[in-house]
């Protein structure tokens, strides 16, 4: 996607233009498409040029939707790295604004995470929580090409997008009721995706002898070292085509 001049982007949105515009997007939409549609909206009514959103559970954030495959890339890389914005805005349950990924403090805060994004050409990324005071359910993520921060009307209008998908996520159908096929329950395959990584963890823990945070923490770095996510690293583990060792 080319990244997008804030000269051509439309005014900055206030309050009732914003909620026209999450309103339009996700209108006709079925349950499993608002996620989805609601990234896109962002992108249309922020200064970034992507978006992702996660859910997060025992540390291990699962990408549920993206607006392209440069913001499904860096949602990956945040959940396979243990380290970003992403995990840093759900541990806390408020915004983390990482305005320059190129230098000074958020650059040091995730340096593994900052050279990957830079690398993939964003510079900047804004992580809002999903849930409410006492749960956090995952994230929004939305990547911008160039430092900056967001204003104030922006930070509200991300905010808002980040409410409706938190109403989507809550209300998200189990079954052939609310109209989903064959009857699968929805996020049960982001929930198999998530099973896969704590059992792969398991037989890591059996393997070293290691606690759950030190096997989960191995098995992020052998993805990374590998170029796989951390997903695709659990499979292997799971398949026995790969074995975690100590060093």
């Amino acid at each position: 996607m080319r990244p997008r001049d804030d000269r051509e982007r439309e005014p900055e949105p206030d309050g009732a233009r914003a909620a026209h515009m999450i309103a339009e997007g996700v209108r006709g939409a079925g349950p499993g498409e608002i996620p989805g549609r609601l990234c896109t909206v962002a992108v249309r009514l922020l200064p970034i040029s992507g978006a992702s959103v996660s859910l997060c559970g025992d540390g291990m954030p699962v990408q549920l939707s993206a607006s392209g495959d440069r913001a499904a890339e860096l949602s990956e890389v945040q959940a396979t790295l243990g380290e970003g914005p992403c995990l840093y805005a759900a541990q806390l349950g408020v915004p983390v604004l990482a305005t320059d990924l190129t230098a000074g403090q958020d650059a040091l805060r995730w340096p593994v995470f900052a050279q990957e994004a830079t690398a993939a050409g964003v510079r900047a990324v804004y992580s809002i929580p999903l849930g409410n005071d006492t749960m956090c359910v995952g994230t929004l993520d939305l990547y911008r090409d160039v430092p900056g921060e967001l204003g104030l009307k922006d930070l509200h209008a991300a905010q808002l997008v980040a409410g409706v998908m938190t109403v989507a996520l809550m209300a998200l159908p189990h079954g052939e009721e609310n109209g989903f096929l064959e009857g699968e329950a929805w996020l049960s395959g982001l929930t198999a995706d998530h099973d896969e990584v704590h059992q792969a963890v398991g037989m890591i823990m059996v393997q070293l002898g290691a606690g759950a945070d030190e096997a989960l923490a191995r098995l992020r770095a052998h993805a990374f070292a590998h170029d796989r996510t951390a997903l695709e690293m659990a499979r292997e583990v799971i398949e026995h085509r790969t074995r975690i060792d100590r060093d």
